[in-house]
């Protein structure tokens, strides 16, 4: 029976935790003198954010959508390192989250922002899924085409030539598949570490049906961060997500992994919006820190297309701080909480990155 108490996660977690407080807390000292969530956000939106007197839920028995807050306005993806990394990224075949999933922050992302360095989460095994989420726009079909064997290799080649310092390498569910592709994304992350053995690589998996095998296949392949989303709360779980991902799936996903590979930094992301309340998302953070995930991100649902789940609500950014703040008090090592926040996010990445090089460095 999963253990839901904070005071009740496992013995190792609270061993691990506790030797890292210290150093965790020199690293946290060290970033508030870097950019924070907020350097990574348009500098263009209003900041009289909680002073917004539009209609932010919609009550029971309403149907019409709701309309977008100011504080979730992007841009139009524009700019020469945009148009680069869109071009290669065809040239070589490969798919990226950031489109298929209609990201809001891709033109931030891919053209750099103000700290110039840009990034982009690439998508593996294809653009089309096994599975028919009802918060997700990626292509579903039973039969999606093969693996294409050159992607790894592709895959690799392109994140030597962006030169990055972390990558994160997400990628469709393959139920069709025996493994459900795990040794497909193992060969990638090898390749890329084969490349530049310096380099961060972050992998946003399936879950794999839960198989062990196959999630010992991602956790002993030479990733730092392993990363799977357990998406919104058990109750919303049957109506959002492909009735083949469950909850309780989703966090025994990610407990394994840590059993695996202690060394994993492990990570997971939570919409809202979607009518959670809020015991609900505290019970759901609680649960992840109980099976010894590092790492959590909350950010806001946004319908993808017409044929998606309504938001049920859009949630202020005051309140995206209160998780923030309930996240640092229930041990995650980070909480990136925020409207605009997805599960690869950079001033999350700049954390974690930090983080994994200080331990390597202690380690020599």
């Amino acid at each position: 029976m999963l253990r839901k108490s904070l005071n009740l996660v496992p013995r190792r977690h609270e061993v691990q935790q506790y030797a890292y407080s210290s150093k965790l807390d020199t690293i946290r000292e060290k970033l508030r003198e870097g950019p924070g969530l907020g350097d990574f956000i348009s500098e263009d939106r209003p900041k009289n954010w909680d002073d917004y007197e539009g209609k932010l839920k919609r009550e029971k028995g309403e149907s019409e959508r709701l309309r977008l807050p100011p504080w979730l306005k992007t841009s139009i993806p524009t700019g020469s390192k945009f148009s680069a990394i869109k071009e290669q990224l065809r040239s070589l075949k490969l798919s990226t989250v950031c489109e298929e999933a209609r990201c809001p922050n891709i033109g931030e992302c891919w053209s750099g922002g103000k700290h110039g360095t840009s990034t982009a989460t690439i998508m593996l095994m294809g653009d089309t899924c096994t599975r028919g989420c009802m918060f997700c726009s990626v292509k579903t079909s039973r039969a999606p085409p093969p693996l294409d064997p050159d992607e790894p290799r592709n895959t690799a080649k392109a994140i030597y030539e962006w030169g990055l310092g972390y990558i994160v390498l997400t990628s469709v569910d393959r139920d069709d598949l025996p493994d459900g592709g795990s040794c497909h994304i193992a060969e990638t992350v090898k390749e890329i570490k084969k490349q530049n053995h310096e380099i961060l690589v972050e992998c946003l998996v399936p879950d794999f049906r839960g198989n062990r095998d196959s999630i010992g296949t991602i956790a002993n392949c030479g990733l730092d961060v392993f990363a799977h989303n357990i998406e919104t709360v058990e109750r919303l779980t049957p109506f959002v997500r492909d009735k083949r991902a469950g909850y309780r799936q989703t966090l025994k996903v990610l407990e394994t992994a840590k059993e695996i590979n202690p060394d994993l930094i492990t990570k997971s992301s939570i919409m809202l919006g979607l009518g959670e309340t809020d015991q609900q998302v505290e019970q759901t953070m609680k649960d992840l820190r109980a099976v010894g995930v590092d790492c959590v991100t909350l950010g806001q649902y946004m319908q993808p297309t017409k044929r998606h789940l309504k938001v049920h609500e859009y949630v202020t950014p005051a309140k995206f701080k209160e998780w923030e703040i309930l996240g640092n008090k229930l041990g995650f090592l980070y909480t990136a909480s925020g409207p605009l926040v997805r599960s690869s996010y950079r001033a999350g990445e700049f954390f974690i990155s930090s983080l994994l090089r200080d331990r390597k460095a202690k380690s020599i």
